[in-house]
């Protein structure tokens, strides 16, 4: 309920802010004079006229790079845009050697036309920042009081407002490098974009929700069932991949730590230098030990132990268990000496009052200890799953994804994650509609479980009933 109140201030908010937006433009253009008029047709012109020359320079040529951007290139695109592209490619066999001619790129044409849609929104923006700026000239000329000057303004954007200046060039590589391939991504979702319609030979073009049904669509050209079992291994892999590593390494903590446990320092520098191996290394090493001629299966044979070997890569069950033991064996490390240091803040005080109201160890570990653990390591359990979610290297590098099978289609294996699934999609099988309506999927899979799990977390929740 809350949430709905929230979502409805915030839409009531915004048309509110855009009431006032309108009737501020109103009436700026009734009660201005004739320059402020005409600074909505030109802009910068009011500035101008009233000597604030830096600021109608940048407005005007705003304005004037506008308008050549759309006439030598935006609006060309943005009229493509709704059918991206019509005129497709042919080969021209009027002379001795067949040429290809190149029609419309429907790829460029999506980008572009994107990015004219950023260009006109941005354009607005800043025209509503120069109609601003002419009610604030008329309210200063009315009081009396006189204008900035060029000067001042520099003055103030290395002062006051050296935050806009620092800024400025991040947020626009943040971008052009984030928020506009993201936007590109989710359209691609909604075209045919495929290894059939490859720019800039072939057109593709706008298929609305179609992909999104094939990817739950249950049937010989569905993707439903196969969806369903990564999403289903990829919840598994992370919860057991974050976990197991925290209570087990948590536990190796604790034993470590206990009092009477001689050579501290060197159990954790054993454990310690695992890590010191780049993790690829580790990884192939593990696939090679664990394969059906590796050193786990050739020693089993000779010790008589089994009669055939085991096969852990090409069995489904097998490979999933060993690869969360394998990232058990990589992950405890790190989550020991992160347990180590929280373990030595907690306050001896608190062990010494349970022991006397005869708390046994069992009941200080789940009162005391994993309440306090969970309470520093709660936000970082969250990013680990997280990024357990997406964690591309353990799996490719152990499995490729496989063992593959005739059940799953899209070239998905039984070990796949939703991220290695896209990948697969993306470079083998070159179908980039449906590799973007995945990624779409483990962005809404994140997000959900990533907002859920924050809300309980206890160190959001009863900050201060804990300390």
């Amino acid at each position: 309920m809350s949430e709905k109140k929230g979502l409805s201030s915030g839409v009531g908010r915004f048309f509110t802010q855009l009431g006032r937006n309108i009737a501020e433009i109103g009436t700026t253009f009734k009660e201005g004079d004739w320059t402020a008029k005409l600074s909505f047709v030109i802009m910068g012109f009011g500035q101008l006229a009233h000597r604030q020359i830096l600021r109608g320079v940048l407005f005007l040529a705003l304005e004037i790079l506008f308008i050549y951007y759309m006439v030598s290139f935006g609006a060309a695109y943005l009229v493509k845009l709704p059918t991206l592209g019509t005129v497709e490619s042919y080969i021209d066999k009027s002379g001795i050697v067949p040429v290809t001619v190149y029609g419309d790129n429907s790829f460029l044409i999506l980008l572009y036309g994107i990015l004219t849609i950023f260009v006109i929104l941005a354009f607005i923006y800043i025209w509503r920042m120069n109609v601003g700026q002419q009610r604030r000239i008329q309210k200063t000329l009315e009081s009396g009081k006189a204008l900035p000057t060029g000067r001042q303004d520099l003055k103030s954007l290395l002062n006051e407002r050296f935050h806009i200046t620092l800024l400025a060039l991040p947020n626009i590589g943040v971008f052009v490098f984030v928020i506009l391939p993201i936007i590109f991504m989710i359209c691609i979702a909604f075209t045919n974009y495929d290894a059939d319609h490859q720019s800039p030979t072939n057109l593709f073009w706008w298929v609305g929700l179609e992909n999104f049904k094939n990817l739950f669509s249950v049937g010989t050209s569905g993707f439903g069932s196969t969806f369903v079992t990564v999403l289903a291994w990829t919840l598994v892999w992370a919860f057991f991949a974050t976990f197991l590593n925290f209570f087990l390494g948590l536990g190796v903590a604790i034993m470590i730590n206990k009092k009477g446990i001689k050579f501290k320092k060197l159990w954790r520098t054993i454990l310690v230098v695992t890590i010191a191996v780049p993790q690829f290394v580790s990884l192939l090493y593990m696939y090679k030990m664990f394969a059906n001629d590796g050193l786990v299966n050739t020693y089993l044979l000779q010790w008589g132990i089994i009669k055939t070997y085991i096969p852990f890569w090409s069995n489904a069950m097998y490979s999933r268990v060993l690869i969360i033991l394998i990232n058990v064996w990589i992950g405890i490390p790190y989550m020991m000496l992160m347990t180590t240091g929280i373990l030595m803040n907690i306050p001896e005080d608190l062990y010494e009052s349970a022991r006397i109201d005869g708390a046994n160890a069992w009941q200080m570990f789940r009162k005391i200890t994993l309440p306090y653990m969970f309470f520093v390591l709660g936000p970082y359990l969250l990013t680990s799953f997280t990024g357990n979610l997406n964690n591309f290297n353990v799996i490719y590098l152990l499995t490729q994804g496989n063992p593959t099978s005739m059940n799953l289609s899209g070239g998905a294996g039984y070990t796949d994650l939703l991220i290695t699934w896209l990948y697969k999609l993306t470079v083998n099988d070159t179908n980039y509609r449906m590799a973007a309506v995945i990624g779409i999927m483990v962005f809404v899979v994140t997000a959900v479980i990533s907002l859920v799990v924050y809300r309980i977390l206890p160190s959001v929740r009863d900050e201060e009933g804990f300390q």
